[in-house]
């Protein structure tokens, strides 16, 4: 058998990259409702604004905004989702069927993140919220279960960095993180709305030794990534793919890192990429050219990650086949993005070594000797009785 064989033994196949366990850490909940669902709660709750009520057509719908380089349009998508999660029932479904999506692609862990703030117009208060959402995700877990799949679903409590609510939304993920709740974001446009507005919110987390992450590096660049680590001290970076504008690739190959990289890579700061949406934002122009490949090359703690899977069509698998078919990824190199994103994970340690050591390692030694197997039937072959 040669080396080259076994590669390409090695390279899933869009099965295996389903059955592989995945890890993930930034998923928008407001962001990845089924289009049915959509549908289901606008006609309970009397929402009349959405495009299309086909659900086929409204999940067109939805991607066509979405990629249409239109900042309106892709706005507007969020609007008519949060518009129907406005009530505890629709809030739980929406959870729940949540967890139920992400655990059927192999999903084994992911930390889904929202704004409580959007979700007031019905009445609730942000406990009623925060409450309402856990449940669902805890129904989620119990029916991926009954039907042979298993997750572990975190939220993280996201403040709107152009509202002035951060720090009591910080005080709210404090309360919950011993409920469900493992740290705390916050997100929204990057450009006049530098994450050092909230600082008094990021200073009450870290003397309350919690966990947060920021969306930076996304739109705005190194700024908003130095902002977001040396005044903030954010233990990740949502999306952190504007890192790339601090790398330097010489004519002859050779790769220079800057301040600012060499320090997120040093201290193995991980880096929440989302590649589909990484396209639609134009922080790539495809998936050959992302960031993704260079990162993982020079050894960032880099993750894969989904962001709105409704707006971008996507899924934790379809951005692994992406990512396959554009580098050559093998099972070894899914295994270390997922190894990564559960190291960077916000719950404790050894909750962590045990999803590493007892889920997913043996997860993929169990789709790699799959292959391997079927390569010695193949290739040994067989004399039969009268030969």
């Amino acid at each position: 058998m040669t080396s080259q064989t076994a590669h390409q033994g090695n390279t899933p196949s869009s099965d295996q990259i389903r059955r592989a366990p995945k890890v993930l850490l930034h998923d928008h909940l407001d962001g990845g409702l089924r289009p049915g669902t959509v549908v289901d709660l606008a006609r309970a709750s009397g929402y009349a604004h959405l495009p299309e009520t086909d659900p086929d057509k409204l999940g067109l719908w939805f991607r066509e905004a979405a990629d249409s380089g239109s900042l309106e349009r892709y706005l507007e998508t969020f609007s008519h989702t949060v518009g129907v999660m406005q009530t505890r029932d629709a809030l739980v479904r929406v959870a729940r069927e949540c967890a139920e999506d992400l655990a059927e692609d192999g999903v084994v862990y992911a930390e889904v993140r929202y704004a409580p703030e959007q979700h007031l117009e019905g009445g609730l208060s942000l406990e009623e919220v925060v409450e309402a959402v856990n449940e669902g995700f805890r129904e989620g877990e119990r029916t991926a279960l009954e039907n042979g799949h298993r997750i572990r679903v975190g939220v993280l409590l996201t403040a709107m960095r152009h509202a002035a609510r951060a720090l009591e939304i910080a005080e709210l993920a404090n309360r919950y993180r011993d409920s469900g709740v493992v740290g705390f974001d916050i997100a929204g446009a990057e450009a006049g709305y530098p994450p050092t507005r909230h600082l008094d919110a990021f200073e009450y987390l870290k003397r309350a030794n919690n966990h947060f992450t920021i969306h930076a590096g996304e739109a705005f660049g190194l700024p908003s990534i130095w902002q977001a680590l040396q005044w903030c001290g954010a233990d990740r970076l949502g999306h952190g793919v504007r890192i790339i504008d601090d790398i330097q690739v010489h004519d002859d190959g050779t790769v220079e890192l800057g301040r600012l990289a060499s320090y997120v890579r040093d201290k193995r700061i991980p880096l929440e990429l989302c590649p589909s949406s990484n396209l639609q934002t134009g922080a790539a122009s495809s998936y050959a050219e992302h960031p993704i490949g260079l990162l993982r090359r020079l050894h960032f703690r880099t993750t894969v990650n989904t962001d709105n899977r409704l707006m971008s069509h996507t899924s934790m698998s379809r951005e692994f086949e992406r990512l396959v078919e554009a580098f050559g990824y093998t099972l070894d190199d899914m295994q270390w993005f997922s190894v990564n994103g559960m190291k960077s994970a916000f719950i404790p340690f050894d909750e962590r070594l045990a999803m590493i050591n007892d889920v997913i390692k043996p997860g993929y030694a169990a789709l790699k000797s799959e292959w391997l197997f079927q390569q010695t039937v193949s290739t040994r072959g067989f004399s039969s009785p009268g030969e």
